[in-house]
């Protein structure tokens, strides 16, 4: 098979072209024909060694479209999918019609908006949801099941005019700039005055210590990612007692790992909610398979919007 392979760690651009032997199946294992790959901030960190530090040499990539021996078009999670062919366990079975792109923006990103909406942030119908960095994988897809879930007004933070208007197509009632000066004076005008009973935050650093004050009492402040590449400074437990906000975390690695943890039922959940036209699932750009690093480049430096994927066959 051909594959993108790390030989040491680093960024992106340590990742080279190589003809690797196919992968042999183990137990509950299925070897599929991949059709594309997702990429995810996770591949970046696992290159750099921060998250889920590898073996070396190995093959990146999270996620797969792909089509097993009985010929079955399916979505699966992977450790090794930037290559022609991956090992894989649990796929799902997805309509032949349904974009490749279209079906990765809903396993890894998909998956963690459903949860921060539905699991982490419990929202309440009615309530005003911010999502930041809302043009993202993550982020489009917030924006969207939040209405779906209820929310009365949702507001998108964004980096750029046009992503943007981008957060204004997906139905977010309001697009306001997403950095840290004034951003809580932001959110009061894009929502009548008020403050937001929700955020959903993956940009970290300021930002993140800006939050709290953008939020009404007994808000919640919802954190699954840092992409500003700025760790968060500590809280002061006084911001938030003084006005009974509460601040949790997300992350759907974890999760999954969780005794009786099932990602299928959301995942159908989600399908549905994609062919109904429910929800628009956007892939922002598609690359062949050598050319992994300068997409995954594109993706940690937030030059892109929503999905990106690796165009296998």
């Amino acid at each position: 098979m051909r594959a993108m392979v790390a030989e040491r760690l680093g960024e992106p651009d340590v990742l080279t072209p190589a003809d690797l032997p196919d992968p042999t199946p183990g137990p509950g294992e299925t070897l599929l024909e991949v059709e594309a790959a997702g990429l995810n901030f996770a591949d970046a960190e696992r290159l750099r060694g921060a998250y889920l530090p590898p073996q070396l040499p190995f093959v990146p990539g999270g996620e797969v479209v792909g089509r097993g021996p009985d010929g079955r078009r399916v979505l699966a999670f992977t450790s090794s999918g930037f290559a022609t062919k991956a090992l894989v366990k649990d796929p799902v079975e997805i309509p032949e019609d349904l974009p490749a792109g279209a079906a990765l923006a809903l396993l890894v990103q998909g998956l963690t908006a459903w949860h921060l909406v539905r699991t982490a942030a419990r929202i309440v119908p009615g309530e005003t949801v911010v999502v930041n960095a809302a043009a993202g994988g993550v982020g489009h897809l917030a924006i969207q099941l939040a209405r779906e879930f209820g929310a009365g007004r949702v507001i998108g933070a964004a980096s750029t005019p046009d992503k943007r208007a981008l957060v204004l197509q997906l139905g977010a009632d309001a697009a306001i700039a997403g950095e840290a000066d004034g951003y809580a004076e932001r959110i009061r005008e894009a929502n009548g005055g008020a403050l937001a009973n929700v955020i959903l935050d993956a940009v970290g650093g300021p930002v993140f210590a800006a939050a709290p004050h953008a939020l009404a009492p007994f808000g919640r402040l919802i954190t699954y990612g840092t992409s500003g590449g700025i760790d968060p400074a500590p809280l002061d437990p006084g911001v938030l007692s003084e006005r009974n906000i509460a601040v949790g975390g997300y992350w759907l690695g974890a999760h999954l790992r969780l005794p009786g943890s099932r990602a299928a039922a959301p995942l159908h959940d989600l399908l549905a909610l994609a062919a109904s036209g429910h929800i628009r699932p956007l892939v922002g750009a598609e690359y062949p398979l050598d050319q992994a690093a300068t997409a995954l480049t594109a993706l940690v430096t937030r030059r892109t919007t929503g999905k990106v994927i690796l165009r296998v066959r």
